[in-house]
Order: C-alpha cells, then sequence, then structure tokens
C-alpha cells in the first residue's frame, strides 16, 4: 500500500512538474484506493511464513518499523508507478505505435512531446487541428475546438490507460508482496489463494467500469482494445523484475548482516 501510494503521488507530481494535462481525475484515484486496493492488501494477511524467515538477522528492539533500505525500495518500486502510469497518459497523445502495439486503431492525432507539456498555450499554435477518434465500441470522440483534445472528453483515452496501467501495476505490486525477499520462483504466487481471488476481484471490478456505459461515463473512460491493454500489460510487467532485483539485494544485505553478527558472537565467546 505504501510504495503504491507513493507511486499515485510520483505520478500526480510528474503530471504536474512536466506541464501535462491532468492524468487522473479524483474520482479514478478515490475508486482505486477504495475499491482496488483494499482486497489485495487484504488477502496479504493470510500469506505464509517467509521460506527462509530463520535464515534473517532478528530484529533488534529498537529496530525502525521501516528501515532505511526498505524505504529505499517503496520509493524504487514507487517511482517506476508514477513514471509508469504518466508514460501510458504520455504515449497515446505522442504514439501511434509503440512495442510493436498498433495504438492508431482509433484515428487519434498525434502530438509532440513539447505540445503534450505545453498544452496551455494550444490557442497560439496557428494550423493545429485533431481528428475524431473511436473507442473500442465504436463511439465518436470528436471536438469543437482543437484544443478539446487536452480537456476531459480528448484525453479520456489517455487517462483510460493510465488508470488502467496504476490498477495492473498494483495488482503485481500486491505479488511482490507475498514475501519481503524471497523470489516469486520460490515463493509463487499460488502459495496464497486468497491473494489471487482478491487481484481476479479488483481487476474484474476495474473491467466493469470500463465495459458498462453508464460506470464509464460517471469515471469518464473508454473501453481499451486489444493493443492498449498490450500497451498497459507491457508498462505494468517491469515491476516485478525491478523488485525482483531490489529483493535480491536485500537477501545479500541480510547474508552479510548475519555472518557479521555470527563474527562478532564468535568473538565475544573467545
Amino acid at each position: 500500500m505504501i510504495s503504491s501510494n507513493i507511486g499515485e503521488v510520483a505520478s500526480i507530481f510528474l503530471t504536474g512538474a512536466l506541464g501535462m494535462p491532468e492524468g487522473m481525475v479524483p474520482v479514478q484515484l478515490l475508486w482505486v484506493n477504495l475499491v482496488t486496493d483494499g482486497p489485495p492488501a487484504t488477502a496479504l494477511g493470510f500469506n505464509p511464513p517467509d521460506l527462509g524467515v530463520m535464515s534473517k538477522p532478528p530484529r533488534r528492539a529498537d529496530d525502525a518499523l521501516i528501515t532505511t533500505w526498505t524505504l529505499f525500495r517503496y520509493m524504487i518500486i514507487g517511482t517506476y508507478v508514477g513514471a509508469a502510469t504518466v508514460g501510458a497518459f504520455g504515449i497515446w497523445f505522442t504514439h501511434t505505435h509503440f512495442m510493436g502495439l498498433d495504438l492508431s486503431r482509433d484515428g487519434h492525432s498525434t502530438v509532440t512531446f513539447h505540445q503534450l507539456t505545453h498544452w496551455t498555450h494550444c490557442e497560439e499554435w496557428k494550423g493545429f487541428k485533431v481528428n475524431p477518434w473511436t473507442d473500442a465500441y465504436g463511439g465518436v470522440h470528436s471536438f469543437s475546438h482543437p484544443c478539446d483534445y487536452f480537456k476531459p472528453e480528448g484525453k479520456a483515452k489517455a487517462s483510460t490507460l493510465s488508470l488502467s496501467v496504476l490498477v495492473v501495476i498494483e495488482m503485481l505490486n500486491a505479488l511482490n508482496a507475498l514475501s519481503e525477499d524471497g523470489s516469486l520462483l520460490h515463493m509463487p504466487p499460488w502459495v496464497n489463494p486468497y491473494l489471487l481471488i482478491a487481484i481476479a476481484f479488483s481487476i474484474s471490478v476495474h473491467c466493469l467500469i470500463l465495459y458498462v456505459p453508464w460506470l464509464s461515463n460517471i469515471f469518464q473512460i473508454v473501453p481499451l482494445s486489444a493493443p492498449e491493454w498490450g500497451l498497459v500489460v507491457g508498462l505494468s510487467v517491469p515491476v516485478i523484475l525491478i523488485d525482483e532485483v531490489l529483493k535480491f539485494l536485500g537477501r545479500q544485505r541480510n547474508a552479510s548482516e548475519l555472518a557479521r553478527r555470527r563474527r562478532k558472537s564468535s568473538y565475544k565467546e573467545a
């Protein structure tokens, strides 16, 4: 929850710092925090013990609940969550093809990164025009003024991609939390079936608001096509790889600390 929430804060900060349009509206962030985050976080309470729990150095009575290393991990993961969320938003506006995926099927116009980060000056751009785009259900989204492209109706697809990346990446981050330092190769997701059920529930309710028209209107989002889901997954999966590297480094730190304490204990006994 901490690392995921750091990611949400990072996404809002990056959007503002870069000068991009607001990626997600408050109701979308509220939905993520109240509905999709809760079940996986609760299910993690049913985790079995870590496989290597007895090989870790014992905690001291005065140890901080969140160590410097743990906070560093939270910040790294959170930063990636924020970057991926903002990245999905920006990719839709600036690309028609990305990672081999065809994002041009909806017919949307692309802009340069400079234009996206200076969208408030849109009125000053001579000859700026945008095409209407269609969602996965064939709904046409057109604009009475080109600058409306950066407002709720125009950025609905980009916001949907951003929100979907945030949801999926937080589900994968829940898998990371199965073990503090243990790899998913040694402690696979099915050791906690409650977590798998919770993730399935969260993804299902997210799809519900995507593909039920009156719900998608409330949340100002639109249905996604298969290539767009490919983009969502492609930007989300690296969070597992990043945490696997951090867990490996954590195991090395634990082993070094345990060896140091054993040497110190042996010296005192001698």
